[in-house]
């Protein structure tokens, strides 16, 4: 079975992450799945906008700490268009992230890269990457900075505490709220009032309601690379992620 699934709804093409027993955490396989997605959206003419969305009980937990533990961490974060294929991406086409249950550290960055967020009632949000030695470097950390006050993003960042759909409303990060279990649908109702508009001013319009983020963001993408290397390298990044792995609490060395 893929990790990955891609379906089309007339103009409007639906992206599923596709590892339920995994929490959609996401590997080497399924990030150059999703990438694989994310492109064949953006080559297709007959398609408009797209959604991302999760099977099972979250939308995404974020990277596959086995993947770090494997050394396989490089092509997940560094690969042409970021994490996923999705996170430094320059589109022309809309992406919204239907959000539900949970949408943590690179499954976050996940849904930040995309251009709306839909969630329902109960979802919970949170960059806990200081927890585990890391950096939210998936466009986490700048991204969450350029788009809520920066005391707000502070707070979120250096405590890595997790949020739910109401916090995440007021802050601004969320396009529409959806009863619980209805994420998809409330998705996929924005994308058909958004397919139905003409093709070039929806790609110009798009292209100018992201040119500030542009601007403030993608000069920052080299400090965030080295960054994230120079943190991924240390030894709290390791054992954070033994410790996550092996369900205790790490002992921080400090290097």
């Amino acid at each position: 079975m893929s990790p990955v699934l891609f379906e089309t709804r007339g103009n409007i093409a639906i992206i599923t992450l596709n590892r339920p027993e995994r929490r959609n955490a996401i590997n080497a396989e399924a990030g150059h799945a999703l990438a694989e997605a994310v492109a064949r959206l953006e080559a297709d003419d007959a398609l408009q906008i797209g959604i991302l969305r999760g099977e099972g009980a979250v939308f995404c937990a974020g990277m596959d700490l086995a993947a770090f533990t494997e050394g396989k961490v490089e092509e997940l974060l560094f690969a042409e268009g970021g994490f996923g294929g999705l996170t430094e991406s320059h589109r022309s086409k809309p992406i919204i992230a239907a959000c539900h249950g949970a949408a943590l550290a690179g499954g976050f960055e996940l849904a930040l890269g995309c251009d709306m967020i839909v969630a329902e009632e109960g979802c919970r949000f949170g960059l806990p990457e200081v927890l585990r030695g890391l950096v939210a470097g998936a466009g986490g950390a700048l991204r969450l900075a350029s788009l809520i006050p920066p005391a707000r993003a502070r707070e979120l960042l250096l405590t890595g505490r997790l949020f739910d759909t109401a916090e995440a409303w007021d802050l601004g990060l969320i396009a529409r709220r959806a009863e619980a279990g209805q994420a998809f649908d409330a998705a996929l109702a924005l994308a058909e009032e958004v397919a139905k508009n003409a093709p070039l001013a929806l790609r110009e319009t798009l292209r100018l309601s992201r040119e500030i983020e542009r601007r403030a963001v993608d000069p920052l993408w080299e400090e965030n690379a080295r960054t994230l290397k120079a943190v991924m390298a240390s030894e709290d990044a390791a054992e954070g992620a033994r410790a996550f792995l092996e369900k205790r609490a790490p002992a921080w060395s400090g290097r």
